[in-house]
């Protein structure tokens, strides 16, 4: 029989784990985020259809993607509020309203379609069918971001982004042609033709996305709220740029890795069209074997259950804030009635979506273009109010960061621009 650890052994282990745990903070939950089932759809369309030619993508959005979030950061930091709050500052409250109602039509749309990839993901790996699991699963994801506390639910984030790592596993089941992704990891491949231009736009849309922009802001705003603050100090401010850009540095490995995975199985298959989760790992089987297959659902079902309360939080966020209204996940249900209500309401639509059918893949395929189209109006407005010393003081952006900022805006829409301009010419 062994004998259990002495008391002062296990304490030990128990204060590392804790610390462990608390290094994560906001930006790597929001970095693990943004590889949802709407980043897997989007990455694994581009590896089927273009093969390695978008690794590129991965090296070129991270810098803008973390200077964004970066300034989402200070902005929730410095002013102790969320990002509909800060923005309520400079705009009307009409100009907010319709960006927020954007924003939860988006947010909802993938989250109903994130739900149907989980319960795809669930059916794969246990035989439980599709339809049967997918009210049971959104109703204990509402359930555990309304009735758990803050400091919990955070741990609960930040373990599920360890499942992101699968992705990576998953390349060496596949035996891709390193040479020709490294070539095309550092020489862009530039197309013009309505299906690259689309994808490309689709690329960016869900890599950049604006709900990540107001969950980042509100969960800084918590973790000061945790630490009974006001607002951050120099210290926070630094803190909170390392967790920034580990968290978008993850994401981007992940995004890397998952094309790269698609193309070197798909497109040398001809597979082109995925229009289902199911189809995306089932495809793998024949092509890099079970063991790919399950990781890749593993993959999808841990980032679903990782970002759908993401959607609904940011929802519910940004909601709260153009209306005045209590907020916060530390909150219990009594103390921020309307905040909930908007979390149950988004879940509910989103099993709505969910239950019609609708091919997951396709549809957050869909939704990234969207994205792509409207962030640049969002990513204008926190340029302007992370130069506002009323609202970051003396942590106003610096010329790098303007200039990465004009860039995401400037590229983003250029390629949509770009896109409808094929798209029209294609007709």
């Amino acid at each position: 029989m062994i004998s259990p650890p002495p008391t002062g052994r296990l304490e030990r282990l128990r204060r590392k784990a804790r610390y462990l745990l608390s290094l994560p903070g906001p930006g790597i939950v929001t970095g693990a985020a943004d590889d949802d089932p709407s980043g897997i759809a989007t990455y694994s369309l581009a590896g089927a259809r273009l093969g390695y030619g978008l690794l590129w993508t991965s090296l070129f959005t991270l810098p803008l993607n973390a200077a964004v979030q970066n300034m989402c950061a200070r902005i929730g930091l410095l002013s102790g509020g969320g990002l509909a709050a800060a923005l309520r500052r400079r705009y009307s409250r009409r100009v907010l309203l319709t960006l927020v109602s954007l924003l939860f039509a988006a947010n909802v749309a993938n989250l109903g379609a994130d739900l149907a990839a989980v319960a795809a993901g669930v059916d794969m790996l246990t035989g439980l069918p599709e339809q049967g699991v997918i009210v049971p699963i959104g109703i204990a994801i509402a359930l555990t971001e309304i009735m758990i506390p803050y400091r919990i639910f955070a741990t609960y984030l930040k373990i599920l982004t360890l499942v992101l790592f699968a992705y990576v596993i998953d390349v060496f089941f596949t035996q891709p042609d390193w040479s020709e992704a490294i070539k095309r990891t550092f020489i862009p491949h530039i197309e013009l033709n309505a299906e690259f231009v689309s994808t490309l736009v689709a690329v960016f849309g869900t890599t950049i996305s604006p709900y990540l922009f107001f969950w980042q802001t509100s969960e800084e705003v918590e973790e000061l709220h945790h630490y009974h603050k006001e607002r951050g100090t120099e210290p926070d401010v630094r803190r909170a740029q390392m967790d920034v850009n580990a968290g978008m540095l993850l994401c981007h490995v992940v995004v890397y890795f998952i094309i790269l995975t698609t193309a070197a199985t798909f497109f040398p298959s001809g597979v082109r069209e995925i229009s289902t989760a199911r189809e995306a790992a089932e495809a793998l089987r024949p092509l890099a074997g079970n063991k790919a297959t399950v990781l890749f659902a593993v993959g999808f079902i841990g980032t679903g259950l990782l970002t759908i309360p993401i959607l609904a939080g940011s929802a519910a966020y940004a909601v709260a804030e153009v209306f005045d209204w209590k907020e916060g996940l530390e909150e219990k249900p009594r103390q921020a009635p309307q905040f909930y209500l908007v979390i149950a309401i988004a879940t509910v639509i989103g099993l709505v979506i969910a239950a019609t059918g609708i091919g997951a893949i396709r549809a957050l395929f869909i939704a990234a273009i969207i994205n792509g189209v409207t962030a640049p109006l969002l990513i204008f407005a926190i340029i302007a109010v992370s130069n506002d010393s009323e609202v970051v003081g003396a942590h106003r952006n610096s010329a790098l960061s303007n200039a990465l900022g004009y860039a995401t805006v400037v590229v983003m829409s250029l390629a949509a621009i770009a896109m409808f301009a094929t798209f029209a010419l294609s007709v």
